[in-house]
């Protein structure tokens, strides 16, 4: 088995996207995770080019959240779509992934995931809350490449 398939169980998957599911009932704005085990590039770029892969630019408002962890670089990007950068200041994210990270750091990727998702969320319900027709744009699984 790679780190990759090591990183969640089948049952973490599932409360992590159960996260995905409860943080998007209270905005408008569409969290993805994606994991791989290496980046040959920079892990930023390699972000962009998973971010476009998966078509988070095709939100009505932009306002997309990737989380990319590349398990074996132990690399964590947090990217937003154009409508959240032009609305929250540069460190928007800084507090998610310090989250993530902490939990990370103890070894619980589950917990550090599904905290970050939560909290990413509650931060979109301030420039981006629920609304009655709001649909879910795009899949809530965990994308792995």
């Amino acid at each position: 088995m790679s780190k990759v398939e090591d990183f969640l169980t089948q049952d973490e998957e599932i409360a992590v996207v159960e996260a995905i599911r409860t943080a998007e009932r209270n905005t408008s704005g569409e969290i993805r995770v994606h994991l791989e085990a290496h980046s040959k590039i920079d892990a930023f770029d390699r972000a962009t080019e998973v971010f476009d892969f998966l078509h988070m630019n095709n939100t009505k408002l932009s306002n997309g959240v990737l989380l990319y962890i590349a398990v074996e670089d132990r690399t964590l990007v947090i990217m937003g779509d154009k409508g959240i950068n032009d609305v929250v200041p540069p460190n928007f994210w800084e507090s998610t992934k310090d989250a993530i990270i902490d939990r990370f750091k103890n070894g619980d990727m589950k917990q550090g995931l599904v905290d970050g998702i939560i909290k990413a969320g509650e931060q979109l319900k301030v420039h981006f809350p629920y609304k009655k027709k709001d649909t879910n744009e795009l899949p809530d699984d965990i994308s792995v490449g």
